[in-house]
């Protein structure tokens, strides 16, 4: 994937979890758009995710490597057109690992470098859209999450491991920010409270915010 990396000022939420302003310019974003498009096509497409209880999320979703569904995971799209999910590029693996070692460059003990992301759930909000706190544990491996954004700003809720509630930190997340939690915070929960319509940049030529989430599953 072409395109050019800018890190900027790294920022400490919490213990292992970083959040890097700025990390895809302007040319990688409106590549990795491209490519979120081509995803979202069927077979396999953007799909709506139903909860076991009968809740709709908010936000749809598309995933690749492993088709991510509440609360597992699977190689075909149980909850949709039941097709295979789609494959996780090289290239994209490769922009998590690379994601990671910006996150944790002056860490005195980083992560394994070799990890291999296997797994990408992409979000679309749009500004009616929310995703509740919830932790990412349906994974095997401790590897940290990587998440890239795009589009419209968020308010990004970062909590705890104990409990969805206090203490949390909210982060604003724009288009181009990068934000990975592994270690000591890697199952702490989470959420988007609130994305901030017409914020994004307007040369993307997006409407709305895009979630990329990159996973090792540790699965098999």
């Amino acid at each position: 994937m072409d395109g050019e990396l800018f890190p900027r000022e790294r920022t400490l939420i919490a213990p292992g979890a970083v959040h890097v302003p700025d990390w895809l310019g302007a040319g990688r974003q409106g590549e990795l758009l491209a490519a979120c498009r081509a995803w979202a096509r069927p077979p396999a497409g953007l799909r709506t995710v139903r909860t076991p209880g009968g809740g709709v999320m908010t936000a749809r979703q598309v995933c690749l490597g492993l088709h991510w569904y509440p609360y597992g995971y699977a190689r075909t799209v149980v909850d949709g057109d039941g097709a295979p999910v789609k494959p996780m590029p090289g290239w994209l693996a490769e922009l998590g690992r690379e994601a990671v070692a910006a996150a944790y460059a002056d860490a005195p003990d980083p992560p394994d470098p070799a990890a291999a992301y296997d797994i990408a759930l992409i979000n679309f909000y749009d500004g009616d859209s929310r995703m509740g706190m919830h932790r990412d544990a349906e994974e095997k491996s401790a590897a940290p999450v990587v998440s890239l954004s795009l589009g419209d700003t968020c308010v990004f809720r970062f909590g705890n491991t104990a409990s969805r509630g206090r203490p949390y930190r909210d982060v604003e997340l724009r288009s181009g920010d990068l934000f990975v939690f592994g270690g000591a915070s890697r199952l702490a929960y989470h959420g988007v409270p609130k994305v901030l319509p017409g914020t994004g940049p307007r040369d993307l030529g997006l409407t709305g915010r895009l979630n990329i989430t990159l996973r090792v599953g540790g699965l098999g």
